[in-house]
């Protein structure tokens, strides 16, 4: 990316829109669409794109976000961790509000007089251990293949250098078994997938040919309005053509081969494990917990885990959200019961979560029907049909 004002181009985006009005016209049917980022949701969200789309073309979002895909146990054990007398407990800010069994989240175990810390970076963790040496110090591990590499050098550092009073609770999880379910899943019709920008720099292309392989359009795009529309025109142009392929859009990201580099390393640390997604439920090796030679750095197994059942919270439609089957208005507790300030589920409190973008952008409009249409979108619509 040279200029960020490229991929927001007002001229080019209107072109691009014009361009997609008029493939989805010629295709003659609905066709649906699902988004695999949190960053695309928020993107599609933020520049008003979901309402000057056709209306025979269905943008939905699926279990892009890693802090809403984290299961209510790993939550609770998360929880159970922090509240360890003398262990500090070091996550990512998303992690503070997200609820477990009961409405209980790390804020509101911190302003119990819990330590527990925001972190910026995983090699924070290790600052924090050099820092105090007389504290045990736990990092939560949480994303996809964009940051679990940073862990495993963490780990690996750790290992390196001997520091014996850091360990990591790692819910990382990999994103090709969450497609793979989101295909066999018969309750989702979707034509094609926008595939996630920042994970195919990691892991390239090669893992996104089973959606091909279904007979649906795969295209990995960037983050941008013109990189979003310049995808969405990509599927259905495969869509129109009868084409299932694997495209990539965001080409100034990924390469495609991806990054053995960080692959290699994330594979001498971690090995797959069956992992549980909200919303998909167990999914077979999409979780990553550590290899036997760093196994002494797992949270788990030197502090335990809670024996208290988890709950799910009562009414949340967070699953069926992730799973694409609703949508966020579709949820009862939706802007009532479950707001940003006091969220029930977790795909209302990270800023990549359906949700949380539906709330933002979008709430202001429901009552009224359709999505309220921001400024730009209005603009976009007007000079492009």
């Amino acid at each position: 990316m040279k200029h960020i004002d490229e991929y927001r181009d007002p001229e080019l985006a209107r072109r691009l829109l014009s361009a997609i009005h008029g493939r989805a016209g010629s295709i003659g049917r609905t066709v649906t669409l699902m988004e695999v980022c949190g960053s695309h949701t928020h993107a599609i969200s933020r520049f008003g794109l979901r309402e000057v789309l056709p209306e025979n073309l269905r943008l939905l979002s699926g279990p892009g976000c890693p802090v809403c895909v984290t299961s209510t146990r790993d939550v609770d054990i998360a929880l159970h961790l922090a509240g360890i007398n003398g262990v500090v407990f070091a996550t990512y800010g998303d992690m503070m509000k997200v609820p477990g069994t009961g409405g209980r989240t790390l804020q509101k175990l911190r302003a119990a007089g819990a330590d527990v810390r925001v972190i910026a970076t995983a090699r924070d963790g290790i600052d924090l251990a050099e820092a105090h040496r007389n504290r045990q110090i736990v990092l939560m591990g949480i994303g996809f293949e964009t940051t679990a590499p940073a862990m495993a050098a963490v780990a690996a550092a750790c290992r390196e250098k001997a520091i014996g009073n850091l360990s990591i609770f790692s819910v990382h999880k990999v994103v090709p078994p969450a497609l793979q379910a989101l295909i066999d899943d018969a309750e989702l019709a979707v034509d094609g997938f926008l595939c996630p920008g920042h994970v195919s720099s990691i892991i390239g292309t090669a893992p996104y040919r089973p959606i091909a392989e279904a007979g649906k359009a795969a295209v990995i795009a960037g983050f941008e309005p013109v990189d979003v529309l310049a995808g969405i025109l990509m599927a259905l142009d495969q869509i129109a053509a009868g084409r299932a392929e694997v495209a990539l859009q965001y080409a100034r990201g990924v390469n495609p081969e991806g990054n053995p580099r960080a692959l290699k390393l994330l594979g001498s640390v971690f090995r797959p494990i069956d992992a549980d997604w909200r919303g998909l439920g167990t999914l077979a090796a999409s979780g990553l917990v550590f290899r036997p030679e760093y196994a002494s750095l797992d949270a788990v197994a030197r502090f335990g885990e809670p024996q208290e059942t988890s709950r799910e919270p009562k009414g949340c439609g967070c699953g069926e959200i992730l799973r694409g089957v609703k949508t966020p208005p579709q949820c009862p507790l939706f802007g009532n019961r479950c707001t940003p300030a006091l969220p029930v589920g977790p795909c209302m409190v990270s800023s990549e979560g359906t949700c949380a973008a539906w709330y933002r952008y979008h709430r202001s409009g429901l009552e009224a029907g359709p999505a309220r249409m921001n400024a730009e979108s209005k603009k976009l619509r007007r000079n492009s049909l």
